[in-house]
């Protein structure tokens, strides 16, 4: 992709999320993240369960809860007129932006499908009001949607109770796939899935990169991610604490921080070493690095925050080297 042909679909700028609990204290889920995305290219958000990946797309959805404080800005620019999903009413994100600008596959599909009504009912209705497929064409064009996920026609008319994790994973998919939208947030969108789904998802979500669509990845999945992004985005206690092209993070130089090389130092097909020790509290994070009680290379130094340059945020980066 060269740069005369880079079209920035999604740009965040120091987006945090806090949470407001009892006693007036707050929880930093997410602080000051910033990064851009283009047309055509997969961005993959990693790091460990509770480091604010999932809250993050909750708020560039507008799906956060009432005691949640934002700040910062992310522009939706594809699909219409430049819009700040942090900024936008409910009625703004429901009506034009959710399924139309962006499509979600969710990180709990049971609980995004209707209970009571079955697969094929739920897929003719969102190809009805997204693509105005006309009636005597939604039979042909809803079996196409399900096959586009890998989803078995046999079962498009069971409910969504009769449907195994897996299945219910792929109706999911198949429903964020129907409106074509600009940019495409896929939440653990493997969950569930044993390995040769995995990658077919995976490489179902790769296309739509390829025909000129924005993929946001968030995954724990590190095979899935090195399969199709371009590039990574390592999260770490609510901050991207390293941003970088896949090919490098995954085969050339290898990860800068040394919780970016951890997280791959632990897959079974490398090291197989886990990282000592566990995430922080959020709402009881050090002035410091979150990840020096962790790091073996901390010193005092890392009783400040490193600031991060747009690429990592480190006092001690690990020497570069094949990963």
């Amino acid at each position: 992709m060269t740069k005369a042909a880079v079209t920035t679909v999604l740009s965040v700028r120091g987006l945090s999320v806090r949470f407001r609990v009892r006693g007036g204290r707050h929880i930093a889920a997410v602080t000051d993240v910033s990064f851009d995305l283009a047309a055509g290219e997969c961005l993959a958000l990693v790091g460990e369960s509770g480091c604010g990946k999932s809250v993050l797309a909750s708020a560039l959805l507008g799906l956060l809860p009432g005691n949640a404080e934002t700040a910062g800005s992310a522009v939706l620019h594809g699909g219409g007129d430049p819009v700040d999903l942090l900024a936008a009413d409910e009625r703004t994100l429901a009506r034009t932006v959710r399924g139309r600008r962006i499509g979600l596959v969710p990180q709990s599909p049971a609980a995004h499908l209707t209970p009571v009504r079955t697969v094929r009912a739920q897929l003719a209705e969102t190809l009805r009001e997204l693509t105005r497929t006309p009636r005597r064409e939604l039979r042909a064009a809803t079996e196409a949607a399900a096959a586009r996920a890998a989803f078995p026609l046999g079962h498009l008319d069971r409910h969504p109770h009769e449907l195994s994790g897996g299945l219910a994973q792929r109706a999911a998919t198949a429903l964020a796939l129907v409106g074509d939208a600009p940019l495409l947030l896929a939440d653990e969108p493997t969950t569930g899935l044993d390995r040769d789904l995995v990658d077919r998802t995976a490489d179902e979500l790769r296309r739509t990169a390829d025909e000129g669509r924005a993929l946001l990845m968030i995954t724990h999945d590190l095979a899935a991610a090195e399969r199709i992004a371009d590039r990574v985005a390592v999260m770490y206690a609510g901050r991207v604490v390293e941003l970088a092209d896949a090919t490098s993070y995954f085969g050339g130089t290898g990860p800068r921080h040394p919780y970016a090389r951890g997280l791959l130092d632990a897959l079974p097909e490398r090291a197989f070493t886990p990282i000592p020790g566990m995430p922080p509290e959020l709402g009881d994070l050090p002035e410091g690095c979150a990840f020096a009680p962790r790091c073996e290379r901390a010193t005092g130094q890392c009783g400040t925050l490193p600031p991060f340059d747009g690429r990592v945020a480190c006092h001690h980066l690990e020497e570069p080297g094949r990963a």
